[in-house]
C-alpha cells in the first residue's frame, strides 16, 4: 500500500481528497493536515510516501513546506493539489521535484490518473531493484512513469440548466469585478450552491476563469470572472 497525507487548510476539501484516495486501489490516508506546522508534525511521527499538497496554508506556502522536509531530510514524493496557476509557483514546484500538479477544481478521475501515474513510476523504480539502469530504454521507461497522464474524456454533462448556465454568465460578464460564488446567487436569484456548482463547471469548461482575493487571514476567496475574448458559456 501507498500511504499518502492529505494536507490542505479546508477541512472539507481535504476530506473530500481523502476520500478520493481511499476510493483508489493501492493507496491510504495515513493522516491529514491544514497547516504546514500540522504536515511537519505529522510526518516527525509517521511515515508517508506521498503528499497530496496544497499550496495555500494558512502559515507558511506549501512550497515552503516542501523545500523544509528536504532540509529536514524527508523524502515522501509530493503531488500538488491547489488553486495556485502562477508559472512562477509551477517553476518552483518543478524545481522541488514535485512529481504531478493538479490544479483545482478537478475530478476524482483527474486525481486517480495521477495516483495511478504515481503508483506506475513506484512500479517501475522497483522492478530496477536499485541496480544501476539498464541502458536509455529503461531509463526512457522511469522518466516516462512521471508525465502527466493523458486527459481523462469528461463524460457528457447532466443535469445543467441551459438558461441557469446562461444567466450565471451574463451576470459575472455585466459585473465590473469579479465575483464570488455568493455575489453570483443574490444577483442571479439562486441558491449559493447552485451558483457554486455552476461556477465551477464553467471555469472547467474554458468559460470563466477563477481568480483570488486575499484577506487579512484564512483561505483565499475564490471570485470568477469571464475568460478575456472566451466563449460565454458551453
Amino acid at each position: 500500500m501507498i500511504d499518502v497525507l492529505v494536507v490542505d487548510d479546508d477541512f472539507h476539501v481535504a476530506e473530500i481528497n481523502a476520500a478520493y484516495v481511499q476510493k483508489t486501489s493501492g493507496f491510504r490516508v495515513v493522516g491529514t493536515a491544514h497547516t504546514a506546522l500540522q504536515a511537519m508534525q505529522t510526518l516527525e511521527n509517521r511515515h508517508a510516501d506521498l503528499l497530496l499538497l496544497d499550496h495555500y496554508l494558512p502559515d507558511r506556502s506549501g512550497l515552503d513546506l516542501v523545500r523544509g522536509l528536504r532540509q529536514r531530510g524527508v523524502r515522501s514524493d509530493v503531488i500538488m493539489v491547489t488553486a495556485a496557476q502562477d508559472v512562477d509557483v509551477v517553476e518552483a514546484a518543478l524545481r522541488y521535484g514535485v512529481l504531478h500538479y493538479l490544479v483545482k477544481p478537478f475530478t476524482f478521475d483527474g486525481l486517480r490518473s495521477r495516483l495511478d501515474s504515481y503508483a506506475e513510476l513506484r512500479r517501475t523504480l522497483r522492478d530496477a531493484g536499485g541496480e544501476a539502469a539498464r541502458g536509455q530504454k529503461q531509463i526512457d521507461r522511469i522518466f516516462g512513469a512521471v508525465r502527466a497522464p493523458a486527459d481523462v474524456p469528461e463524460a457528457a454533462a447532466k443535469g445543467w440548466a441551459r438558461p441557469t448556465m446562461d444567466l450565471i454568465c451574463h451576470v459575472v460578464a455585466e459585473a465590473e469585478h469579479p465575483l464570488s460564488a455568493q455575489d453570483v446567487a443574490a444577483r442571479a436569484g439562486i441558491s449559493r450552491s447552485t451558483a457554486h456548482r455552476y461556477l465551477r463547471h464553467l471555469q472547467d469548461s474554458g468559460s470563466l476563469r477563477l481568480t483570488l482575493r486575499y484577506g487579512d487571514a484564512g483561505r483565499p476567496e475564490h471570485r470568477y470572472a469571464p475568460v478575456p475574448d472566451g466563449p460565454k458559456g458551453r
